[in-house]
């Protein structure tokens, strides 16, 4: 996608998080360029533009893929800011650490910064048997509450074959298409009200 198209439609920075080995780094660059990629634990972050479709309309998504090692979840907070929505990326073959993903995604939704932001949780690897299910990782996770105060939704797919990768994305896109229009009107609320004072005094 070129860069002046980008500025011509709504966008949304997007976070990318989840544990070391959940497959983020494999699944982002199977949906932007659909090819596999053998890729090293993340040191840093990766971050690539995302084209999805919103009804009729397209929305771009900035989608920042920051490392999942314990080391580098401490500088996460440092990602926060400006954010419209988080992606969580979960191995859901391996089911002895779904409790610690579990852990790691509560903690990260306890940030001021991420409150009321939805949430797409991407169970990969879906297409290794025996991996836990939307119903299963839904109940583990207790989504329902842990996620009452914001849209949340939990879409399976395998980053091996693509599958599920556009609509994870595309349901991000609708739950988070109203978040820049909004902040935009209240920004310009803002500046007419201020300009209005001034006037006043004037």
């Amino acid at each position: 996608m070129g860069q002046m198209g980008a500025r011509h439609i709504p966008q949304a920075r997007i976070l990318l998080l989840g544990l070391d080995g959940a497959g983020k780094s494999t699944l982002l660059y199977k949906l932007k360029y659909n090819e596999d990629f053998h890729t090293v634990p993340t040191i840093g972050f990766n971050v690539e533009m995302i084209e999805a479709k919103r009804n009729r309309d397209k929305i771009a998504l900035t989608v920042w893929d920051v490392g999942g090692q314990t080391k580098m979840r401490a500088h996460w907070k440092n990602f926060y800011q400006d954010t419209a929505g988080i992606v969580f990326a979960l191995d859901s073959s391996d089911i002895k650490r779904l409790d610690e993903a579990k852990g790691v995604l509560e903690q990260t939704l306890k940030s001021d910064h991420l409150r009321g932001l939805p949430v797409v949780i991407l169970a990969n690897k879906q297409d290794i048997e025996g991996a836990a299910t939307v119903i299963e990782i839904t109940e583990q996770f207790n989504l329902r509450k842990s996620c009452s105060d914001r849209g949340w939704f939990i879409q399976p797919c395998s980053a091996l074959t693509g599958a599920g990768l556009v609509d994870g994305f595309r349901r991000m896109a609708h739950l988070v298409k109203m978040t820049p229009e909004d902040n935009n009107i209240k920004e310009t609320v803002k500046y007419i009200k201020s300009k209005s004072v001034m006037s006043m005094k004037k």
